[in-house]
């Protein structure tokens, strides 16, 4: 495990009402681990005051009660429930499987990141399903989940011109991260493929599919198996 998780938080006001915490300064599983067992033990424990708290890559974001609480008072609640992680459960984290159909009019950008790297597009579709890949964080529109692992082979810039509508269930790559457009929204990531899947769905006791901190697969399907699951809704 990095040592980076050791590192001493570090506390920064964030507007009249907000306060940021930074647990190390790289995209790294330990930090990301830290993170969300904060979050875990705040959602179990959380200290007076706090209206809302966001976990992100190797920080939080809390929003607080000014008149209720301050960063003080914040700063020392949160350190006293740091020293108390060893005591909180933490549950383990979950692998969801994600049934991609890549290439073609799902995936418009494989055959230029296939060109990019010099790389066929099967060769393509099996490094970047043959991994499980981390949650770090959800958000940018809801239930977007940022992916840490991508390999190197498949890094690849963001398009110059981002697109005014991408599709929900698209798979794309931004450099050195991948994930996947939950709703239509626009967008500036290379698209390789897209899932029937809806990750976010109001109708749904969960809207959220996913969630940080858990596991991701993806799973290579035809167009036919596309359409069927798309056919019994997607759930």
């Amino acid at each position: 495990m990095s040592s980076c998780l050791y590192e001493k938080a570090r506390f920064r006001i964030a507007g009249d009402r907000g306060l940021l915490v930074e647990y190390g300064d790289a995209i790294d599983p330990a930090i990301n681990r830290k993170v969300r067992s904060m979050a875990i033990a705040m959602s179990k424990e959380t200290p007076e005051g706090i209206v809302e708290f966001i976990p992100t890559y190797r920080s939080l974001i809390i929003i607080y009660d000014p008149s209720v609480t301050n960063p003080s008072q914040l700063q020392e609640a949160l350190l006293s429930l740091e020293g108390r992680l060893a005591d909180i459960e933490i549950e383990p984290p979950e692998t969801v499987e994600i049934p991609v159909c890549y290439g073609e009019e799902f995936g418009p950008d494989i055959e230029f990141v296939a060109r990019s790297h010099d790389l066929t597009v099967q060769e393509v579709i099996r490094i970047h399903s043959e991994l499980t890949y981390q949650i770090y964080m959800v958000g940018f529109t809801p239930g977007f989940p940022f992916l840490g692992g991508l390999p190197e082979q498949l890094h690849t810039p963001r398009l110059e011109t981002p697109r005014a509508l991408v599709p929900a269930g698209s798979v794309g790559i931004a450099n050195d991260q991948t994930g996947i457009y939950p709703v239509d929204s626009p967008g500036g990531w290379q698209l390789i493929g897209r899932t029937p899947l809806k990750l976010f769905d109001l109708e749904r006791t969960n809207p959220f599919l996913l969630k940080a901190g858990d596991r991701l697969k993806f799973k290579p399907i035809s167009p036919d198996e596309y359409s069927r699951l798309v056919g019994g809704g997607g759930k």
